[in-house]
């Protein structure tokens, strides 16, 4: 009876110390162990995507770490791990984690003061108030071609039906030329300063020159805008300001790098 006894009391003791030991493993393959925190760390992940935690995916992820520890462990036994190819590949994954955990803490870090925000607004609102424009082109690619085009339309032409026709711009063309709504910034500046110049309903008399070639433009309209209010567009603005940011680091880092 003593040792029964005994022998409870010594398996009771061991269970209570091995007990916390165990709970830091989800778990242990030949020996090698999987810690609790991977498991809790991808089932976090998953929650982050939508996916309830439920037991039945917290068994899933554990059986698929598993597999891949055994996998991994038989890549090990066989010399795989110091394949050239193979270190490279993990190097690569070891750098990109890396980097991309740098962003995250930079992220973090780094978030806009509310005023930089407001400042940044208001540059961009300056730029898409005022007025609208809704303009039509044809562009060709010669002064002559150009002219031609405006002769036509001096004798009765219909400006969609030459641009259909004529006008080398392969995304307006099949509209007639149009180039909806649009802020004059949008254009190059050789088009925009020529085309806030007209009246509606008026066209060039005579070939604006750019970088794309000779345009006639139409101008068929025009509206005053206003810029959408700031906390509509305040989380793409934060995200293009942080991205801005990153990026400057990014090159502040490179530039300072001793590289041989």
């Amino acid at each position: 009876m003593l040792k029964h006894t005994l022998k409870a009391t010594v398996l009771a003791t061991l269970i209570a110390t091995a007990a916390p030991a165990f709970a830091q493993n989800a778990a242990l393959v030949n020996g090698q162990s999987i810690p609790s925190e991977m498991l809790d760390f991808i089932v976090r992940e998953q929650g982050k995507r939508g996916q309830a935690p439920t037991p039945e995916m917290r068994s899933m992820i554990r059986q698929e770490l598993i597999k891949q520890e055994v996998l991994k462990q038989e890549a090990v036994k066989k010399g795989l791990a110091s394949k050239n190819d193979v270190k490279y590949q993990v190097q690569m994954m070891n750098q990109a984690i890396l980097a991309n955990a740098l962003r995250e803490d930079y992220f973090a870090s780094n978030r806009p003061s509310d005023a930089e925000v407001k400042d940044q607004y208001k540059k961009i609102a300056q730029m898409m108030g005022g007025s609208e424009y809704r303009a039509s082109h044809i562009l060709v690619p010669s002064e002559d071609a150009a002219k031609a085009l405006i002769a036509k339309l001096d004798k009765g032409a219909k400006f969609a039906d030459l641009a259909k026709a004529e006008s080398k711009d392969p995304g307006s063309a099949p509209n007639g030329g149009d180039l909806d709504w649009a802020n004059p910034n949008s254009f190059v500046p050789e088009f925009s300063q020529v085309m806030v110049t007209l009246k509606k309903g008026e066209y060039t008399k005579a070939p604006v020159k750019s970088q794309f070639g000779y345009h006639v433009i139409l101008l068929a309209d025009v509206r005053d805008t206003q810029p959408p209010a700031l906390e509509q567009v305040r989380p793409q603005l934060e995200q293009r300001m942080m991205e801005e940011k990153w990026q400057a680091y990014q090159e502040k880092l490179i530039s300072s790098a001793k590289v041989k």
